[in-house]
């Protein structure tokens, strides 16, 4: 893969001219992903079917994947993308000219591996699923771990640096998938202790902003703590629909991309932790 990708000018990218590309799933990740295609100058339009969706988000799927090139999709699960791509909404139906769809959500690597066979062959199949909470995604500074053909990948890359400042390839289409479920379940496992003890250092009177600033700078520092003032997410108690739930959903996504003999103890026992989160009592904030 090149180290130094062509430039996005004007909506071209990779000496292939002008592609309209789309982002389906329009919420506080793929919105942010959305504008930051916008500002480096890509033809980018988004889709939602929420009632909420900014004027400019297109809720119509026909109208939106009449002439769509390349879609990346940031919706929650499996069944967001089966009703996305095939059910619902159809854009594969609806979309003639796509030539690529860049898998930017979290799912489990075996549905990667049936998605493909369930594409037509003109499309390529990109799993590409990005790292970094909502304000990462903000600040154009995600994470994309990266897995498929990598001539296809290289052309595709000022999309991801527009994105982001960092992207990983793993490997063949599934290794990006692959990597991020271990990761974030790694994540969840650093979101369910950090939690836990944070609750018992309130309760045994330990100031929050003091007990973070020892932790983050000795052993017990993680993500979480890191950014305990910056992520958004990283007060919420768990609920079906929101970034904690989210972990869980995550968690299951790795624990289907184990093998049989795999044991999935502590990896059950995290998520079962992650559900009895309450919210967290709030402090002061970075604005």
């Amino acid at each position: 893969m090149s180290s130094d990708p062509a430039p996005a000018t004007s909506g071209t990218f990779g000496g292939r001219g002008v592609v309209s590309v789309g982002v389906a799933g329009c919420g506080r990740m793929g919105l942010p992903m959305l504008r930051a295609l916008q500002r480096a100058g890509f033809q980018a339009n988004g889709f939602d079917i929420r009632l909420d969706a900014p004027a400019d988000i297109e809720t119509n799927s026909a109208t939106f994947a009449a002439d769509l090139t390349i879609l990346l999709t940031v919706v929650r699960d499996d069944a967001q993308t089966d009703a996305l791509l095939f059910d619902t909404q159809c854009l594969i139906e609806h979309a003639p000219n796509l030539t690529h769809l860049i898998v930017c959500s979290t799912l489990s690597p075996r549905y990667i591996a049936d998605l493909r066979n369930r594409l037509p062959a003109r499309v390529h199949l990109i799993d590409a699923p990005m790292s970094g909470a909502q304000i990462a995604a903000e600040e154009a500074r995600l994470s994309f771990i990266i897995g498929g053909d990598p001539d296809q990948i290289d052309a595709l890359m000022p999309l991801f640096m527009a994105m982001g400042a960092h992207q990983h390839y793993m490997g063949p289409l599934g290794a990006g998938m692959q990597a991020k479920v271990f990761n974030n379940l790694l994540a969840a496992a650093s979101t369910a202790m950090t939690r836990q003890v944070l609750g018992w250092a309130d309760a045994a009177g330990l100031d929050e902003a003091r007990f973070l600033d020892l932790v983050n700078t000795s052993s017990g520092r993680n993500w979480l703590t890191l950014g305990f003032n910056e992520i958004e997410f990283a007060r919420d108690g768990w609920a079906e629909d929101n970034s904690i739930g989210i972990l869980t959903k995550d968690v299951d996504a790795a624990l289907d991309a184990l093998p049989d003999t795999a044991d999935t103890a502590l990896a059950e026992e995290i998520r079962r932790v992650i559900r009895t989160l309450h919210p967290h009592p709030s402090g002061p904030r970075t604005p």
